[in-house]
């Protein structure tokens, strides 16, 4: 069984593995001790802070093997971005260019360094290692987020981002980054990821141009890559434009990957999940009726620290916890659960 659960100091060793095999991919998800315990204590004081509007809180958690004790996942969420320091995209837009002597009217497609995206919540860390893989498991390292926003939506903004890897050749190096950033930094794509991780993507843009880069001067890779995701990326945005994300050409400074943005509220786990009232299998009889028409759900608490998920098959007319799934779940008869139906989807 896979439980989706908070980050927690314990799960620093797993934490760290997954760091290593990510190979340096994943921006937030570094291979440096000192950032993976700051994140583990952020979201241990995220999760224990009160909170009456988003701040500078940030939300990790993990999926574990409860039969190994094994980490095999993580994905996060950022409660506003740009807060404690500049959140930079590019926009693509156009720039006109007009001569009436000539009757010469060009539109030119051009990148705006821009900060379009501050306050709004973010979606990020996601990660799997490839043993668990699987369009279940995904679901249930994606979603389950999205059912601790539903279910404390004070803490998050209206607005929903989350930014996608771009395209990078089988060495992690971006033809993007090539063309544009490599002319203002003495060093390689995976280096300025691995600095952006443990510090600040402020430091780095600070230094890139701010003023429009035409596209057009960009070499025909690095065009190709503009608000393109990297292959393995493709499963992850397609299950996010299921949810309600759209691409509206904000792309990232380094890699040119998609931002994709939504109103929170209208994200489709958030939308359609429900509070219902928990009701325990107490015999035999009531677990077969679980079997009968059983349909896969996302299921968790409510809670905060102790906030715990699990994807079951279970009857929709009559959804019955078994006492054991309501232990894992830190619920008791008469709590509030929460409940996505993926059929629904």
């Amino acid at each position: 069984m896979l439980l989706f659960r908070p980050l927690t100091f314990n799960d620093l060793p797993g934490l760290e593995r997954l760091a290593v095999i990510s190979g340096g991919s994943m921006t937030t998800l570094p291979a440096n001790r000192d950032h993976l315990n700051e994140l583990i204590n952020n979201t241990q004081q995220s999760l224990r802070k009160a909170v009456e509007r988003p701040g500078g809180e940030s939300y990790h958690f993990v999926l574990e093997n409860t039969t190994t004790g094994e980490i095999v996942g993580v994905s996060g969420i950022e409660a506003a971005v740009g807060l404690s320091g500049p959140f930079y995209s590019y926009r693509m837009d156009e720039v006109v260019h007009a001569s009436s002597e000539l009757q010469i009217h060009n539109r030119i497609p051009a990148l705006h360094l821009c900060q379009d995206y501050t306050g709004a919540s973010r979606l990020y860390t996601l990660f799997m290692d490839a043993g668990h893989r699987s369009e279940h498991n995904l679901h249930l390292l994606s979603r389950a987020r999205m059912l601790f926003m539903a279910a404390h939506p004070e803490r998050f903004a209206p607005r929903l981002i989350v930014e996608l890897q771009g395209i990078a050749d089988d060495n992690n190096q971006s033809p993007f980054w090539e063309c544009l950033g490599r002319h203002f930094f003495n060093m390689d794509f995976n280096k300025a990821n691995y600095l952006t991780g443990i510090n600040s993507k402020g430091f780095i843009a600070d230094l890139m141009p701010h003023y429009p880069v035409y596209v057009p001067l960009l070499s025909e890779a690095a065009q190709a890559a503009l608000g393109k995701a990297r292959e393995d990326m493709v499963e992850v945005q397609q299950l996010l434009e299921e949810e309600g994300f759209s691409y509206r050409n904000y792309v990232d400074i380094f890699d040119a990957g998609p931002t994709l943005e939504a109103r929170t509220d209208n994200v489709r786990s958030l939308a359609q999940s429900k509070s219902l009232t928990v009701e325990l299998a107490e015999s035999a009889t009531d677990t077969a009726v679980q079997s009968d028409g059983a349909k896969l759900a996302l299921i968790s608490n409510e809670g905060l620290q102790n906030y715990r998920s699990l994807m079951l098959a279970l009857n929709p007319e009559q959804p019955l916890l078994t006492p054991a799934q309501a232990e894992t779940l830190q619920l008791t008869q008469g709590d509030a659960m929460r409940v996505l139906w993926l059929d629904d989807l």
